[in-house]
């Protein structure tokens, strides 16, 4: 045994984790609980309030439930009774309830905003995690024992492990990986969401305006805090070149395409320029071969987004957060066998969950001679996927991690 083995053999592993919205802190819960010393670093300077209503269904709902956290996150949730499509005038063309599929429906029964289900993962950790606010990982070099960190703030350290889960545009994936144009497959919309006084009745139901003709929609969901609503937008757009830190360029883009669009939508674009949340970026999937390399692995968006149109991106963040830490820590910590077993136990999960964003993105495509036949979603083929999408993945018990 090496000098490296020995050591961590009378200490749990070191392990930096990149992110801290969901992904992230739900993997420092279950690395600390397997005995590892875990830091989170994060380029924001605080965590990031609102966002968009986040779901958890089957197995997800089990991650939390083992977590101890079932109680804590539904007291944190939107408490939505469900959702109803309506027209240009306001009139219901279609409704769906949070009990509908046993509460794995359209509407989730788990159902909370990114950033409050992120400070309830924080607070449970904190006291047992490291957390760095306000810095990031500026170079990173691994050997056979270990991984030499440089933080942009120049402090240099060396960890056991070092996992990404900085989302969708990882800087840590493109770092080790590659190029984000390798992994980012653009589904052709685009999703911007942000919050306004709720000056419009809003009252635990969503609603939904939905233009056939142009492929554009216009959202507005009930948050707890009756005060405010959360507003969101999709618009189709077969490419996207407005960077994803240019709020400006974004808010201008925004407006040009939802002008005309009707319903709520210019009493809602009114409170663009004094939100304090906003949010736009494409709709977009990351598919890899592999989610590791050597000591480096990623997680959550980083590794499989499967976009919005999903639905289940914070799920497969959360299994995969259970299923990695266990993985790990059943292997003795050992990466090769660690994070094989993790891309082997969540694969086919994270496929169907893809193939569900696909096919989503696919039903909300403008009309035309060269678009793709929209889905049929009555057959029995569906339902067998949305069931592999939402239970599709085993929860070993990895008490005592002696599942291997």
């Amino acid at each position: 045994m090496g000098d490296a083995e020995q050591e961590r053999g009378t200490r749990g592993p070191r392990v930096l984790v990149a992110g801290a919205s969901i992904a992230g802190p739900a993997l420092a819960h279950w690395l600390r609980r397997w005995g590892a010393e875990v830091t989170v670093v994060e380029r924001a300077s605080e965590l990031r309030p609102g966002g968009q209503a986040v779901d958890a269904r089957g197995v997800a709902r089990e991650v939390i439930a083992r977590m101890g956290l079932a109680d804590t996150v539904r007291a944190a949730c939107t408490d939505t009774a469900g959702a109803q499509i309506v027209d240009a005038d306001g009139q219901v063309l279609e409704t769906f309830r949070a009990e509908d599929d046993g509460g794995d429906g359209f509407i989730a029964d788990i159902e909370i905003l990114r950033g409050d289900l992120s400070r309830v993962l924080y607070d449970d950790t904190r006291d047992g995690v490291e957390y760095v606010f306000g810095d990031r990982i500026a170079e990173l070099t691994q050997d056979a024992d270990g991984v030499d960190v440089v933080f942009a703030g120049g402090d240099r350290r060396r960890f056991d492990l070092v996992v990404g889960a900085d989302g969708l545009h990882s800087s840590l994936r493109e770092m080790v990986f590659g190029p984000h144009d390798r992994f980012l497959h653009h589904l052709g919309h685009v999703l911007a969401f942000y919050s306004v006084p709720n000056e419009f009745g809003l009252d635990q139901w969503l609603l939904e305006h939905q233009d056939q003709e142009s492929g554009r929609s216009a959202l507005l969901r009930p948050i707890q805090d009756a005060t405010r609503a959360m507003a969101m937008f999709y618009f189709p757009s077969a490419d996207f070149d407005v960077d994803h830190r240019d709020v400006a360029a974004q808010k201008v883009l925004l407006r040009a395409r939802m002008a005309g669009l009707g319903w709520l939508t210019p009493d809602i674009l009114a409170h663009l320029d004094d939100t304090p949340d906003f949010y736009l970026d494409q709709v977009a999937q990351v598919v890899m071969d592999r989610w590791s390399s050597g000591r480096v692995g990623l997680l959550g968006d980083a590794a499989f987004s499967s976009s919005p149109m999903s639905g289940q991106g914070t799920g497969l963040a959360l299994v995969g957060a259970y299923v990695l830490a266990g993985e790990l820590a059943a292997a003795g910590w050992d990466p090769d066998k660690g994070f094989a077993g993790y891309e082997a136990r969540m694969r086919s999960f994270v496929e169907a969950n893809q193939e569900i964003g696909r096919l989503n993105a696919r039903s909300r495509q403008v009309p035309g001679p060269d678009a793709e036949p929209s889905p049929d979603f009555t057959g029995d083929w569906f339902t067998e996927l949305v069931g592999r999408a939402i239970n599709g993945v085993e929860l070993p018990d990895y008490a005592g991690t002696t599942v291997r």
